[in-house]
């Protein structure tokens, strides 16, 4: 029986930008990839959010980002390798000690955005943020793209790795998110999406955005927090991968 892992993009709230539901995700999902400050999110809301998944049993991860609140992290950039460093140590220390107040422990890192982007084709940013997981804790898992660059320089340093694809987003036919900037980007009819993602636990491919086959490997499915219909479409895909007989299950363990 195939088995699979659900996880969000969650604690990205403040006052003046609400752009999820963090409560009802966790409902659904089973690992929280929890923002570190950097490109959204505040102290007080992030604890929220880190002790709501340790109530309900959610894996704990980090979600760092490029320094980049008003681009929401989403935004490319050029950081030299020190900088880049001590800022994902930075952001992954505190999300560490927070989720330790919390009574849970942080269990893997996936980072955010534009550096996530980054590092499944650029060997020297993913190499640098490599490097600051197993500084602050070489035990950690690192959830990236299927297929990324990153998770082959991670596997040669020694870490675990999980690879991780995503129900909201189209493909290209070489397995690469299709930007942004392109219509059609970002999908929101959930039973189409939650079919997809049957398909992808039970076969290993998704559909690509010119309709051909891509094949994707991946213990790991991403529904966005933030996407319109974000909870709609969480629950359907759990639903769907349920009633097809795939089990729910956190790839790196509920802390």
């Amino acid at each position: 029986m195939p088995a699979i892992d659900l996880n969000s993009d969650l604690g990205e709230n403040v006052p003046e930008r609400i752009v999820g539901d963090d409560a009802a995700m966790l409902r659904v999902v089973t690992s929280a990839n929890v923002a570190c400050g950097f490109h959204a999110g505040s102290p007080e809301g992030i604890r929220a959010t880190l002790v709501e998944a340790v109530a309900r049993g959610v894996a704990i991860g980090a979600h760092p980002g490029y320094r980049d609140y008003e681009g929401f992290g989403r935004r490319e950039m050029d950081v030299d390798d020190a900088t880049l460093q001590a800022h994902v140590e930075y952001q992954l220390g505190a999300l560490g000690a927070l989720a330790s107040s919390a009574g849970g422990r942080m269990v893997y890192v996936k980072p955010h955005g534009a550096l996530y982007n980054t590092i499944a084709r650029d060997e020297r940013q993913a190499r640098v943020v490599v490097a600051a997981v197993q500084a602050i804790d070489p035990s950690l898992v690192l959830l990236g793209l299927a297929g990324g660059v990153v998770l082959d320089v991670a596997e040669a340093a020694g870490l675990a790795t999980a690879a991780e694809a995503f129900a909201d987003r189209a493909y290209t036919p070489d397995g690469h998110l299709v930007s942004r900037s392109q219509e059609g980007s970002v999908l929101h009819d959930a039973d189409a999406v939650a079919a997809r993602m049957v398909r992808l636990a039970q076969e290993g491919v998704v559909q690509a955005i010119d309709g051909s086959d891509v094949a994707v490997r991946a213990e790991s499915i991403c529904v966005h927090g933030d996407s319109p219909g974000a909870i709609a479409m969480a629950e359907a895909t759990r639903a769907a991968l349920e009633a097809a007989g795939v089990t729910i299950a956190p790839f790196a363990g509920a802390r």
